[in-house]
């Protein structure tokens, strides 16, 4: 399993801030959009948990915007994380032991289905495939460490 790196920890690993590259397809219409910015995961004030606050600029059909998002990692049980949106509502478990985890998320009538892959101690990548009847999307993000590689 060469391919993989294991992370015992997910929240040791993932702390501090991170390069993001993003390429966004619509696999139905074919346009392709790409972001570019940085992830940081800082202590949660009220948990032993990270915040994630992601921002940097996305662009969509020749447009480029300012894009940010916000997600709480919680602590799981023995080194995994439970990961919910801004509001607290629930997103997906993580578990990197394997360096390797893929979850689903429904939403709506859609499926999210991410894969996360850890290479090395400075670089992981999560892919998003999305289908359903509102979307037919690919979401590739590249993470490189930034505060050390």
């Amino acid at each position: 399993m060469g391919e993989f790196w294991p992370v015992p920890d997910v929240l040791a690993y993932l702390g501090g801030a991170w390069r993001a590259e993003r390429v966004v397809r619509d696999l139905a219409g074919g346009d392709e959009g790409r972001f570019t910015g940085t992830v940081v995961f800082e202590p949660l004030e009220e948990s032993d948990g990270l915040l994630q606050r992601e921002s940097g600029e996305f662009t969509w059909r020749g447009v480029t915007r300012p894009a940010e998002r916000t997600l709480r990692f919680l602590p799981g049980p023995g080194g995994t994380a439970d990961v919910r949106f801004e509001d607290g509502r629930f997103f997906h478990g993580l578990d990197l032991r394997a360096g390797r985890h893929v979850a689903d998320h429904p939403c709506s009538a859609d499926l999210y289905r991410g894969e996360f892959t850890v290479r090395d101690a400075d670089h992981w990548r999560v892919v998003w495939r999305v289908r359903g009847p509102a979307k037919d999307l690919e979401l590739v993000t590249d993470h490189t460490r930034a505060d050390g590689a």
